[in-house]
């Protein structure tokens, strides 16, 4: 916590409160959004496929606006859209809990999804110009406090939903409402790139070849890290002996991953950056990444539920894929982040986050869809074994992909690319 504490006070005031806002933002998120499908379908009685509709809409609106949402903020400027979004999202998780008709829900759900696309990308580059030379730590630094908001917020929403989830959306909406008010009223502004150029922008970054070839190699990694949320968690339930002990076992995964990446973060990243380049640390975590799956093969021909396997016997395999997944994680991020700037050229910035959020996010959409079809289907046919292999393979071509990007040259600044 000291090394965290005094990473923190070395930078610059607007990082740090970026910091501390990206923490209070998943703090408000999460302390939400992990019970709203119970809350449309139990508590609203709404229909499976509406509840779907809705949770849907509010992924469409974030992931296939940030493209827009980046531009933006390129255009007018990074605070603004920092102060907008969370205004937005303050009107949105405070309809959520008001409202119960299918309009007003999907409406509330729209704005709640759109704000997100307004302020990740002009977030993620204000950190960026804020760090200046220290984007690796200051990317290292946010991703603490990015993930020890995701690991408080589920616990507070949990017992603000135990009183009635009416008051978690109202308090997730206080939450985004002081936020708002804070960054509006502490938060430097941070020049835009400036007028119609915004369109010069976005030819740019559609142009910008080896940016596009990264995010498209990166798209694999996406896929890999959202696992945490579907096929580990599957497969916990589907082996524990009861709905409840799997139920403790998923929610114990999430607390090691959230811990090892908060207290592992800044020290994996220092490490890293001491002994290796850019490319490699985005190589190694991604094949540490690819490797976590092939962990569950040790469970994959154990039947469900059967008793075969105690708590422990489920939990220790799920643990180490978890436990390798999170650190490729927390390899991969703050060189990820960095690499972005420079394949940008220091120039739009949000723009190249934004429209790499959206291809990464089309990427888990498509990936959560065959993952979760195909863990069915394998074990309809007798192969479980295959959906971890598939995605051990993933790991492998994205770090080779990674790997062949970083030999070439690039990803390096274009200043010290040498001619063949």
């Amino acid at each position: 916590m000291s090394g965290v504490l005094s990473q923190f006070r070395s930078f610059d005031r607007p990082v740090r409160l970026l910091a501390i806002n990206q923490f209070t933002i998943n703090i408000g998120f999460y302390m939400l959004m992990p019970y709203l499908a119970a809350h449309l379908s139990v508590g609203l009685g709404l229909a499976g496929w509406l509840v779907g509709f809705i949770l849907g809409v509010r992924n469409f609106s974030q992931q296939g606006m940030f493209l827009f949402g980046g531009m933006l903020a390129d255009r007018l400027g990074y605070k603004p859209l920092i102060v907008t979004g969370c205004a937005l999202r303050t009107g949105g998780f405070a309809m959520l809990g008001l409202v119960d008709s299918v309009p007003s829900l999907i409406i509330a759900s729209a704005a709640t999804g759109f704000a997100g696309a307004l302020f990740n990308p002009a977030v993620r580059a204000y950190v960026a110009a804020g760090a200046g030379e220290r984007r690796v730590e200051a990317f290292a630094l946010f991703n603490v406090f990015y993930q020890a908001g995701i690991l408080l917020g589920p616990l507070l929403g949990l017992a603000l939903t135990g009183v009635a989830f009416r008051l978690t959306c109202l308090v997730a909406a206080v939450v985004f409402a002081a936020l708002t008010v804070l960054q509006l009223r502490s938060l430097p502004p941070r020049a835009a790139e400036g007028g119609q150029r915004v369109l010069v922008g976005c030819r740019q970054v559609l142009g910008n070849r080896r940016f596009l070839a990264f995010a498209g190699t990166m798209i694999g990694c996406y896929v890999l890290s959202f696992q945490i949320y579907l096929a580990l968690p599957l497969e916990t339930r589907r082996l524990a002996r009861d709905e409840l002990t799997g139920t403790v076992l998923v929610a114990a995964l999430f607390a090691v991953s959230g811990l090892l990446a908060i207290a592992g973060q800044l020290r994996i990243t220092g490490w890293c950056r001491r002994r290796w380049s850019h490319g490699r640390c985005l190589t190694a975590g991604l094949a540490l990444m690819g490797a976590a799956f092939l962990v569950p093969l040790l469970t994959a021909a154990a039947p469900g539920g059967s008793g075969s396997f105690g708590a422990l016997g489920v939990f220790l395999p799920m643990l180490v894929s978890v436990a390798l997944l999170t650190l490729g994680t927390v390899v991969v991020f703050p060189f990820e982040m960095d690499t972005i700037v420079t394949l940008a050229e220091d120039r739009f910035v949000a723009t190249h986050y934004g429209l790499y959020n959206t291809i990464c996010g089309i990427g888990i959409a498509l990936g959560n869809l065959g993952t979760g079809a195909a863990l069915d289907l394998a074990r309809q046919r007798g192969a479980a074994w295959v959906p971890w292999v598939v995605l051990a393979v993933i790991g492998a071509a994205c770090a080779f992909g990674v790997h062949l990007l970083s030999r070439s040259g690039r990803l390096a600044p274009r200043q010290v690319l040498t001619t063949p």
